[in-house]
């Protein structure tokens, strides 16, 4: 079914471009920011090449050897076993995204996966802090989900140009247009949005909550293009936000087109955050996890992976057989994440997510009702 509507900030009234109020005031606010945290630093461990680091960590450069030159290893290896060593005195664990580099993802993440994947194994960690490598807003859902728990993110500028694309204002805006209507938020905005929703969904499974609410209109937010898609995959009527992913809408149809008339064999697969003609291209449209899924199960011979570029280098790092041609877009907010930042996150403690406890536990129920969702 089509969307029967699309929303941005200029279709609203009374809210000023680009800020975020609180309510019942005029008063501005920004949404949560990681802080550094106070206290003695650990001493900066040697970075050196030497035989004991080239013996310890030989088994984690054999996981990405096809994707990691050999020559670069000597240079990346003993900040990874420093981390290695730092997260067990530190009693941390590390959440890796699937758009992390694979010298994160494969070599120092002790959980790795898509934004559903990370949302519920945040539930499931053990140690006392937890070292997010992914964007802000996956910070915060990790903490929302462990609010006892220490969240740190190694750089707290590393954001999404979709969870800035709308605010908590907003959505209450959208409720005042559509009394009623029940919002979807997708996991990539903040906390103040999932604040302000009803249950909030993954690319996973956004049909699935969609059509959970059996409600017959839906307003869905940020994503204008997964919008589209899920609008596509059901009968409940629609109202989208104008939001996108800065990477996945840089993708063009026409040159999908560009590598099937370059090679008729190529296997083409692509994230629902994609433009419409993009996916129209596709032979498999799914979720990260989907798609790796998908990887595994078919092992095409050669293969075009529309999404963030890093995930080609993580999928091939497994499945070495299967040939990358990449139109490569990397995102700048996971690429602030870096070994050299994990490293000074463990040594500092910092930066520390923290979110004011009233606004977390409205946030909480709405990914809690995700997760608690019933196939």
């Amino acid at each position: 079914m089509p969307i029967t509507g699309i929303y941005g900030p200029d279709d609203l009234t009374n809210r000023p471009h680009g800020q975020a109020l609180k309510q019942g005031t005029s008063e501005v606010i920004t949404s949560p920011r990681a802080v550094p945290v106070p206290g003695p630093a650990l001493p900066m461990p040697s970075l050196e090449w030497t035989d004991d680091v080239e013996r310890a960590t030989a088994p984690l450069y054999e996981r990405v050897k096809h994707v990691i030159p050999p020559i670069e290893w000597p240079l990346m290896a003993p900040t990874i076993h420093a981390i290695n060593e730092l997260k067990r005195e530190r009693g941390a664990v590390i959440l890796a995204h699937n758009y992390q580099a694979p010298e994160i993802f494969h070599c120092v993440a002790d959980i790795g996966g898509d934004s559903l994947q990370l949302a519920v194994e945040a539930t499931k960690v053990k140690a006392g802090i937890i070292v997010q490598c992914g964007v802000h807003f996956m910070a915060e859902t990790s903490k929302l989900l462990n609010p006892e728990k220490t969240v740190l993110i190694p750089d707290s500028r590393a954001g999404c140009s979709l969870a800035a694309s709308i605010t908590g204002a907003d959505v209450r805006l959208l409720r005042e247009k559509f009394p009623g209507v029940p919002v979807v938020a997708y996991v990539n905005t903040s906390a103040q949005v999932k604040a302000e929703v009803d249950i909030c969904c993954t690319s996973s499974n956004a049909v699935q909550v969609v059509e959970s609410l059996n409600a017959p209109t839906v307003i869905f937010l940020p994503d204008r293009y997964l919008a589209t898609y899920v609008a596509s995959k059901t009968d409940v009527k629609i109202i989208a936000w104008k939001g996108a992913c800065e990477v996945h809408e840089r993708f063009k149809g026409e040159e999908l087109r560009a590598y099937r008339e370059a090679d008729p064999s190529v296997q083409i697969i692509a994230h629902p955050e994609c433009p419409p003609d993009v996916l129209a291209e596709a032979d498999f449209t799914g979720s990260t996890a989907h798609m790796i899924n998908w990887v595994r199960n078919k092992r095409p011979r050669r293969l075009v992976m529309i999404t963030e570029c890093s995930m080609a280098d993580n999928v091939r790092a497994e499945l070495p057989d299967v040939e990358m041609l990449r139109p490569c877009n990397l995102c700048p907010h996971m690429k602030r994440i870096t070994l050299a930042n994990i490293l000074q996150s463990l040594l500092t403690r910092g930066e520390e997510v923290t979110i004011d406890p009233a606004l977390a536990m409205r946030a909480r129920r709405s990914v809690e009702r995700m997760i608690n969702l019933k196939n």
